[in-house]
């Protein structure tokens, strides 16, 4: 396989953005980017969800067993690029975007303009240097009503730039 062949398909995938929260059993929150997210059941509403195995996030939300997927919405391109170093905790805000604690405990971001409040129900890991999350959707939230289709409010990996890619 070309290994440029290879970058470019993957890289045609689409992506929103989204920011995954986590409060850990001593307190302990993090916070990262992420993109790799799909819905995968109706009933009961699973999503499937990509994250880096030797990530913060990843093991808190092993020790915890829930989290909270924040989704970014058009013009949040700061509060995605925020999130792609090691979230900075303060007693209002998380790395500069204010929040507050979910019914499962786990931030969630005040601007985003959605968020859904899940329970990790099993994970895969071992196959490469992501671990896919299948989790439960336990609650959700939605700021504004969206005026049009509902992924236009999304911000897209290709909203961050030109050379701004992850994946391939």
């Amino acid at each position: 396989m070309d290994a440029n062949t290879k970058k470019t398909v993957l890289r045609m995938i689409p992506y929103g953005l989204y920011v995954l929260t986590v409060k850990g059993s001593n307190g302990d929150i993090s916070a990262a980017t992420i993109n790799w997210v799909t819905q995968a059941s109706f009933a009961p509403p699973l999503l499937a969800i990509g994250v880096r195995a030797d990530s913060h996030v990843h093991q808190l939300v092993k020790q915890v067993g829930t989290f909270t997927l924040n989704i970014l919405g058009k013009g949040q391109q700061t509060a995605a690029f925020a999130f792609f170093k090691p979230a900075e905790v303060k007693e209002t805000t998380l790395s500069g975007e204010p929040y507050h604690a979910g019914a499962n405990g786990a931030p969630i971001l005040d601007n985003a303009p959605a968020y859904v409040e899940c329970k990790l129900l099993t994970s895969i890991e071992g196959y490469g240097d992501h671990s896919v999350f299948v989790a439960e959707a336990t609650d959700v939230g939605l700021k504004h009503p969206p005026t049009g289709r509902p992924d236009d409010d999304t911000l897209w990996l290709k909203d961050l730039g030109e050379k701004i890619f992850y994946g391939g």
